[in-house]
């Protein structure tokens, strides 16, 4: 799986490559840390709340009960199986896996909340 690295917030450019903790823009050499609220692995993947790394088209189950916002409403409940995911870049605030949870159709989640199966 090949992670998608974000573009440059200084120039926009998408070069972005990672060099230790840090990501850096080849373009204007601007250097950043990685947003705290998605958690990378080295490799360049994202990491479900206990460290696997994820890749697209794997299972999860959701490891806490996660109240849905918006159109009905409800809740996730903790260790419903949820399959193949489909990792993102660009979701609604920190959410980086989108995907069909049974019961409430397709929506975004955060790695956070789920754990590998």
């Amino acid at each position: 799986m090949s992670q998608e690295l974000p573009p440059c917030p200084e120039c926009a450019e998408g070069y972005t490559y990672e060099n230790g903790t840090l990501l850096v823009c080849p373009m204007c050499a601007h250097e950043w840390a990685v947003a705290a609220d998605i958690d990378v692995a080295p490799s360049g993947g994202i990491k479900d709340s206990v460290g696997n790394v994820l890749a697209d088209g794997d299972t999860v189950t959701v490891v806490k009960t996660v109240k849905v916002k918006g159109g009905g409403g409800g809740t996730i409940k903790s260790g419903t199986k949820v399959k193949g995911i489909r990792l993102i870049s660009d979701g609604v605030g920190d959410h980086d896996i989108d995907a069909t949870v049974p019961g409430f159709g397709r929506m975004q989640l955060k790695s956070s909340v789920v754990k590998k199966v």
